[in-house]
């Protein structure tokens, strides 16, 4: 308990420190010109949601385990919203680096072409039909879960006058009833969206790379197509490394996830903790991912420092 109490106020620290300058970042209105811009400031907020939901998981679990006094409509409620919430803004975060990745590869494919208002546009309807769109798929989780109260054997305590009584304590703990088929519908959405977006990344970096080239290749016919994809390739390996790296953190959540029927927990308790906490990583490392190997957006950061300093100075 004292070990994932220090890693979670770390995890809540480091998450607040990345949405703190990723929110510094993406502020800047320039950056919001085109759609990526505004989907990593979405992004900085939902990183932030993700982070704090799971640090009052952690604690909410911890005082139900250490309360056997709780009231059973208060765990029920947070039963029934924690975790839902976590799953939302966990997913939603992924589709939003997902749709940084597309709109990317579709400025390569447009070029000079690109539509920067068009970009605006549909960022803006995205960032209403997103959470439509994760959230229905998880609407059956609040229905799923409830509050299970259950009391413990009698034990025997000594009283202020020195005489022994026995004594039990009810304990209230969240459950989450799910059938075979809702179960196999749960993994399935898990995969979709863990999956989903690590895929959109993967193929919108290799199009970049390639496309470029080809562009490239036409432009400049006296070096070969293959020396242009190499040169493409060092100036946006971070392109590639990004998802890998983001889908690497996520991979112990689909372990959980298919392991889970075949493993007894019980016997594995530091296997799935430290799964859990790794698959959480990714939510606080925005800035490190996107915004680091970019000199765009390093270089806004750097100006919106720089005039808060001449604000504060002057």
């Amino acid at each position: 308990m004292k070990v994932s109490a220090a890693v979670t106020i770390i995890m809540f620290i480091g998450g607040l420190i990345n949405a703190v300058l990723s929110g510094i970042t993406f502020q800047n209105k320039e950056l919001r010109n085109v759609g990526c811009g505004i989907y990593l400031l979405a992004s900085s907020v939902t990183s932030l949601l993700t982070i704090s939901i799971f640090t009052v998981k952690f604690w909410f679990l911890a005082l139900t385990h250490m309360t056997p006094t709780m009231d059973v409509s208060a765990v029920s409620g947070g039963c029934k919203s924690i975790e839902p919430l976590l799953k939302i803004f966990l997913y939603l975060d992924t589709w939003l680096n997902a749709c940084v990745a597309i709109e990317r590869a579709i400025n390569v494919s447009k070029g000079v072409s690109f539509n920067k208002a068009k970009s605006r546009y549909i960022a803006r309807w995205l960032l209403v039909i997103l959470p439509v769109f994760v959230i229905g798929s998880l609407i059956h989780e609040p229905i799923k879960r409830e509050a299970f109260e259950f009391e413990t054997d009698a034990n025997a305590t000594l009283d202020k006058n020195g005489t022994s009584a026995n004594t039990r304590d009810n304990y209230v703990y969240c459950i989450a009833r799910y059938s075979p088929a809702l179960q196999n519908y749960n993994t399935i959405v898990l995969f979709f969206h863990l999956l989903g977006p690590f895929a959109i990344n993967l193929f919108s970096a290799f199009y970049i790379i390639f496309g470029v080239a080809r562009q490239r290749a036409i432009a400049q016919p006296i070096r070969s197509y293959k020396a242009h994809v190499h040169e493409q390739f060092n100036e946006h390996k971070h392109l590639l490394i990004s998802p890998l790296v983001l889908a690497i953190l996520a991979s112990p959540r689909l372990v959980i996830a298919v392991l889970s029927p075949c493993i007894d927990v019980s016997q594995n308790p530091w296997l799935y903790l430290s799964a859990y906490f790794i698959s959480f990583i990714p939510s606080m490392v925005i800035f490190i991912i996107f915004v680091l190997p970019s000199s765009l957006y390093m270089n806004k950061f750097k100006d919106t420092i720089r005039s808060w300093k001449q604000r504060l100075c002057g």
